[in-house]
């Protein structure tokens, strides 16, 4: 019986892969567990189909993730917070971040994605390490202004 395997299995291949097994090996193990399937001709093709969607997805993100990282680096938000004796009064943290990049650059950060090794707490302008995901990483220059 010959199988397309849907996962990695250890002893027989790599998903993706067509192999030739036992018939009760196929039905009761791989077929039943989910880790293969039939090899029909229509299963092949619609896996190679699906293959095909997700690289051209997979495209798609990186060059929208490359747009929004020239985006980043080329732009400066600015975040004010109120005056104080000495500095500014609070902190700005990886929320206050997030929420300046969604408004002024209408791109959605996740705030677990900013890399601040502490929290704001003068002004001026201080460059932040941003996640972007598959590797991509932003230099974004934040300015914060006391008001």
């Amino acid at each position: 019986m010959k199988v397309l395997l849907i996962k990695d299995v250890k002893t027989l291949g790599k998903a993706g892969e067509i192999k030739e097994v036992k018939d009760g090996y196929g039905q009761n193990f791989l077929i039943a567990k989910g880790l293969a399937k039939l090899a029909t001709p229509d299963v092949v093709e619609n896996w190679q189909a699906e293959q095909a969607r997700k690289a051209q997805e997979l495209k798609e993100e990186l060059a929208r993730l490359e747009t929004e990282k020239i985006t980043l680096e080329k732009s400066e938000i600015k975040i004010e917070k109120t005056k104080a004796p000495v500095g500014i009064k609070g902190s700005v943290g990886n929320a206050d971040i997030a929420e300046a990049i969604a408004k002024q650059l209408k791109i959605k950060v996740d705030k677990k994605h900013i890399n601040l090794k502490k929290a704001l707490k003068s002004e001026g302008v201080h460059p932040i390490d941003i996640k972007l995901g598959h590797g991509i990483h932003a230099t974004l220059k934040v300015n914060v202004v006391a008001v």
